[in-house]
């Protein structure tokens, strides 16, 4: 800018020069964000997860985004912690994992995380003993069959969603920190849901989408509590994902297949204590911010309420949001949530 400019833009008014400086600010602002995501999304390297550990540990492995975890982490070089309930579906795919990577060591422990959590939280802490589990993927979780108002949440349902979502999540994720405390060093991924982040509030889902904001916050605050003694401590948020138990069963641009999101999470560990990985997902979550909350909670209980009257009775697999209550905990092929829409 020349001396000319200079003087013309000094003898602006006051209310003029404001605004200008304002949107100025805003538009430095919003390129140094675009810039951020292009570095964090396509630039930024992955870490080398062993140096957290020879290990890993996942929960909910046999199946789905667990499962495409559990291929992406052995071909890092990881040993597998594979903790399921169902002990065949465990054997499948250490067979699975072994053949393709033939140096992987794996150890099973079958738990079932809505039943006898105790005697299982005891079998993990007797599997990790003196194995240094660097990396832990909490995977499984349960939802609801189909939308619900929550005085139609049945006792038992209730009780799978905090015991699985809450405190299986929460006493696993006790077990293994204790070892990386020792070691000053590991990571802990815990998936989380965009019911419980992207949307403003998940009516007819609600206890689901509570118990994925408790996730997120707790892993918030293990980040600032652990982030000075070597443990990266995050929360992931998937959207749509292909799995067996979605609606969308097919990937697209905006609806990752299981692996496509697995090798992008990976990407993502020991980075940010919250992140959105699928980087097409971080777009429909941008889109979402800009729409005013009352449009967001009117698409959602159009499609949500009419699902519920439309799935009640049926089959699970017959519902737009995949049920998780039918089957074991471990096989959960979505375990970012029963919502196929918004998850």
């Amino acid at each position: 800018m020349d001396f000319s400019s200079t003087q013309d833009l000094k003898s602006q008014p006051l209310w003029l020069l404001l605004p200008l400086a304002l949107a100025f600010l805003s538009l430095l602002k919003s390129s140094l964000q675009i810039l951020n995501w292009v570095f964090v999304n396509f630039l930024r390297p992955a870490k080398n997860l062993k140096k957290y550990g020879s290990w890993a540990l996942v929960t909910g492995p046999t199946d789905g985004i667990g499962k495409a975890f559990a291929f992406q982490l052995a071909s890092k070089g990881l040993n597998l912690v594979l903790v399921g309930r169902n002990l065949a579906k465990l054997n499948d795919v250490s067979d699975l994992i072994r053949t393709k990577f033939k140096q992987t060591r794996i150890k099973i422990v079958v738990v079932d995380f809505s039943c006898d959590l105790d005697h299982g939280i005891e079998r993990i802490k007797e599997t990790v003993d003196g194995i240094d589990v660097g990396v832990l993927i909490n995977n499984v979780g349960v939802c609801y069959p189909y939308a619900r108002f929550f005085h139609e949440v049945d006792d038992k349902l209730m009780s799978d969603l905090i015991k699985v979502n809450v405190e299986g999540t929460t006493k696993v994720t006790n077990v293994v920190l204790t070892g990386m405390i020792k070691r000053k060093k590991g990571a802990i991924v815990n998936i989380g849901s965009g019911v419980a982040v992207v949307m403003p509030s998940s009516p007819l889902y609600a206890l689901y989408a509570a118990t994925k904001a408790y996730i997120n916050q707790f892993s918030r605050c293990l980040y600032v509590e652990y982030k000075n003694s070597g443990i990266d401590v995050q929360c992931q948020i998937p959207l749509y994902v292909a799995t067996k138990m979605s609606s969308r069963r097919r990937a697209s641009l905006f609806v990752a297949s299981t692996d496509a999101y697995a090798q992008a999470a990976i990407r993502f560990i020991g980075y940010e204590p919250q992140c959105m990985p699928y980087w097409q997902h971080s777009i429909l979550w941008a889109f979402a911010r800009l729409l005013p909350e009352y449009i967001i909670q009117g698409w959602w209980m159009d499609i949500v309420a009419g699902n519920s009257v439309a799935t009640k009775g049926l089959p699970p697999e017959s519902a737009l949001s995949p049920s998780v209550t039918s089957e074991p905990f471990d096989e959960i092929s979505n375990p970012t949530g029963g919502v196929s829409y918004l998850v």
